[in-house]
């Protein structure tokens, strides 16, 4: 195709599904809460000897069941003593009339008095000669009788080495492990004389004054003294570079800054190592760390890091290199004799932050996979449930606490059957999304196969039977406690099954915030579609976690449907196929310039979609590589909302109607919309939410959201998608950008093609950029490989 088409011909003629690559398209080719009632601990102690009268009477001298501290609950004699101080009638009944006489007070004396002698004559007891086994019961006593049996010359009972039969394994929640709390991303409040002192040496070192709140809120007290002592702190502050820096730290120090100074190659190697985890990575090799600072004209890189690790600002690792296909270890020489051959390493920097987050993930993962008990006397339930397609999955969660489930948009109804099942069992069961969206869809699902099984029953919040949609959340919801089954006293989630959706997205500190989270004893299932993009956070949880082979992975084999599913489908194998489209599922619309891309993403908004598809256009999402550039998302919502919307953005940009995007932390994005705006901040609608936004984090965090990059919108699906690929967006394309992009959409897919043929050599060629990780080597150290 030549020709521009008009905007008449792309209702009829770029819906045309087959454009080739001469057109510019495509290449050919109820809350589970535990109900369980403690004891109600209002019973006197007078002291701490009556405390250890109320052990002795509950256990012989042992503590009491129940007790975490080993005091035991008043039971017994002292108990009712108790209550006899408590109760003044009672405590004088029996003694006659002279009894019956005595003041409260004096009935409280009596029964405190009578307390102390049963404890004098309990202490006298244990001093005076105790006759062996005279205090025995039950199997002891029955083991002592038959000792003594055999030493007399008798037959012991035959009944004393009967195995008793086997108590149903039961797991004991640990008590002393609690889950990290979810990190804050609201700056803490600052003192406006600490942002006053901050901004007057930010303005000495020439440096923007609208920093010092940002500076002080990060580096808390004393932030102008440690700025005076150290310029360099000012690189951690984020959007801050390191030349920046350095013409801060030289108007502050004058002749004593230079590029060799120990402060300055200390923070930028710090700097380094956080812009490595903005990327993705865990950790870096050292090698890689010393090139970057080299670059950075640090002169002597190893010893910017030795001192970032003196000070104890990075961590030093080093893992043995045992992956498959890593190089074998090195025969011993001839001087190091018949010794045992080192085995290779590789050297790896990391911030603290990222390396035990990293370490308490595998150390979770390992508790899951073991803490599971290898018998519990359900096999035959779960094997009655596990039918359809989900069997193999319902099969592999029966005898195992980690399992892997992988498959795009169409398999989640496998984990929707096997959260079902498990619900039938009584088992509580909690499933987690990345976005609203994909909680709401899930929660869809889960009640529709739920219909489909008859599960008419009453639901019993005691166990599994809480309603669909409230056994669905959020990740970021589950971890902070505002959705899901809420927390018991040890602070472990009310669960016996987790299933993680769109698992791709965990980054490593959630990921290990919800394995700290689960109770011994339960299960987790990961789910999600390996092709989609990684995690915004650092780390790659899913990918490590396949790799490592540590635990049953399985694949499903149920297909996305029709021709947008076909596409993608193919797309993740790295082909783009030309596929048919009869009903204008795949529209391409060819572009030679951004100008004309943004033009043409307006003109399929704002008329072709809703009028060819009948998709209206609130429904509809634009997708773009990036935000910056000339059909960035800045510049196509800038065109959206004067087409949309118009108006003069009286509140930070923003009108009453404006579709937006607003990001509560980094990585993480709700599409919503501007209700209003007043006094309190600006008033958003997100996924049925209501949300306030003051005016000071407005800028921060909310953007328009007509238009989304592909990092924005993974998690969530719209009826129609629009795909914008303007030319100067070629080097940004890679197949997992492309297969998430596409599959954002269910019904119509329209692709702004001005890439030419970058996008078949994308797909085909370019995969996800590698990322340093750590948990492969940390998880074979702990849990056997599954195969």
């Amino acid at each position: 195709m030549t020709t521009e088409p008009s905007a008449a011909a792309e209702e009829a003629e770029p819906g045309t599904p087959s454009a080739g690559p001469e057109s510019g398209g495509p290449e050919a080719g109820a809350r589970p809460d535990e109900t369980g009632t403690r004891p109600d601990e209002t019973g006197t102690r007078p002291d701490a000897e009556a405390n250890e009268a109320a052990a002795s009477d509950a256990g012989e001298g042992e503590p009491a069941e129940g007790s975490a501290d080993g005091s035991g609950a008043p039971e017994g004699d002292a108990a009712e003593s108790g209550e006899k101080a408590a109760d003044g009638d009672t405590a004088g009944e029996g003694s006659g009339d002279t009894a019956a006489q005595l003041s409260e007070a004096e009935a409280e004396l009596a029964a405190q008095r009578e307390l102390r002698e049963r404890i004098e004559r309990r202490k006298a007891e244990k001093a005076g000669p105790v006759q062996a086994g005279a205090r025995l019961s039950g199997k002891a006593a029955d083991l002592l009788a038959a000792v003594r049996a055999v030493e007399s010359g008798d037959k012991p009972p035959a009944s004393v080495f009967t195995e008793p039969e086997p108590a149903p394994r039961r797991s004991a929640p640990e008590p002393v492990r609690q889950p990290r709390a979810m990190p804050s991303t609201t700056p803490a409040p600052v003192a406006s004389e600490a942002v006053d002192t901050v901004r007057a040496v930010l303005v000495e070192g020439g440096a923007p004054e609208a920093l010092a709140a940002q500076v002080a809120a990060v580096l808390g007290e004393e932030a102008d003294t440690q700025l005076r002592e150290d310029p360099w702190q000012l690189l951690h502050v984020a959007g801050v570079r390191p030349e920046q820096a350095d013409g801060f730290a030289r108007a502050l120090l004058g002749p004593e800054c230079g590029p060799d100074d120990e402060r300055r190659g200390r923070a930028v190697t710090v700097w380094l190592l956080e812009q490595a985890a903005l990327a993705g990575h865990t950790a870096l090799e050292a090698q890689a760390l010393h090139a970057a600072l080299a670059q950075r004209s640090v002169p002597d890189p190893d010893a910017a890091v030795q001192s970032a690790l003196a000070e104890g600002d990075a961590l030093v690792f080093q893992d043995a290199l045992d992956e498959p296909g890593a190089p074998p270890a090195p025969a011993p020489s001839e001087d190091e004799g018949e010794g045992e051959a080192e085995r290779p390493v590789r050297v790896l920097i990391g911030l603290e932050r990222y390396a035990l987050a990293e370490e308490s993930l595998a150390d979770g993962l390992a508790r899951v996979v073991n803490s599971l008990p290898k018998e519990d006397g359900s096999a035959a339930d779960w094997e009655s449930a596990a039918t359809g397609s989900a069997a193999e999955l319902i099969r592999a969660v029966a005898g195992h606490g980690l399992v892997l489930h992988t498959g795009g948009e169409a398999s989640r109804a496998e984990p929707a059957a096997l959260a079902a099942a498990a619900r039938s069992l009584g088992l509580r069961v909690c499933a987690a999304a990345h976005t609203p969206d994909g909680r709401r869809r899930f929660a869809a699902l889960l009640a529709t196969v739920e219909e489909a099984r008859g599960t008419d029953e009453p639901h019993d919040s005691t166990v599994g039977g809480a309603e669909p949609h409230e056994a669905v959340t959020t990740v970021a919801g589950l971890l902070s406690g505002a959705e899901g089954p809420g927390r018991d006293t040890d602070g472990l989630l009310r669960t016996d099954l987790l299933i993680v959706l769109d698992a791709p997205q965990l980054d490593v500190e959630s990921a290990a915030m919800l394995a700290e989270s689960l109770p011994d004893g339960a299960r987790l299932v990961l789910s999600g579609d390996p092709g989609v993009l990684w995690s915004a956070g650092p780390g790659r949880v899913f990918a490590d976690l396949l790799a490592a082979r540590a635990c049953p992975q399985v694949a499903s084999r149920t297909p996305d449907p029709g021709p947008i599913g076909e596409l993608v489908s193919g797309i993740g194998i790295g082909e783009l196929n030309q596929v048919a489209a009869p009903g204008k599922e795949v529209v391409i619309v060819p572009v030679r310039d951004a100008g004309e891309a943004v033009h043409r993403t307006v003109q399929l908004i704002a008329d072709s979609v809703p009028r060819a598809i009948g998709i209206p256009a609130e429904q509809t999402q634009v997708i773009t590589p990036g935000h910056g550039g000339a059909a960035g998302t800045r510049a196509l919502n800038t065109a959206l909302k004067e087409r949309l919307n118009p108006g003069p953005g009286r509140f930070g940009g923003f009108d009453p109607g404006d579709r937006i995007a607003y990001s509560p932390a980094p990585g993480r994005t709700v599409p919503g919309q501007v209700m209003k705006a007043d006094a309190d901040g600006l008033h958003l609608e997100c996924a049925g939410t209501p949300v306030v936004v003051p005016k000071e984090r407005v800028e921060q965090t909310v953007r328009h959201g007509w238009a989304l990059t592909a990092h924005q919108a993974v998690g969530a699906r719209w009826p129609a998608a629009v795909v914008v690929l303007p030319g100067d967006a070629a080097q940004a394309l890679s197949r997992p950008w492309i297969y998430t992009a596409f599959g954002r959409a269910e019904q119509h897919l329209s692709v702004v093609h001005g890439v030419d043929q970058a996008l078949p050599r994308a797909v085909a060629e370019v995969a996800a950029k590698p990322r340093t990780t750590r948990l492969p080597a940390l998880l074979r150290a702990q849990v056997p490989a599954a195969g």
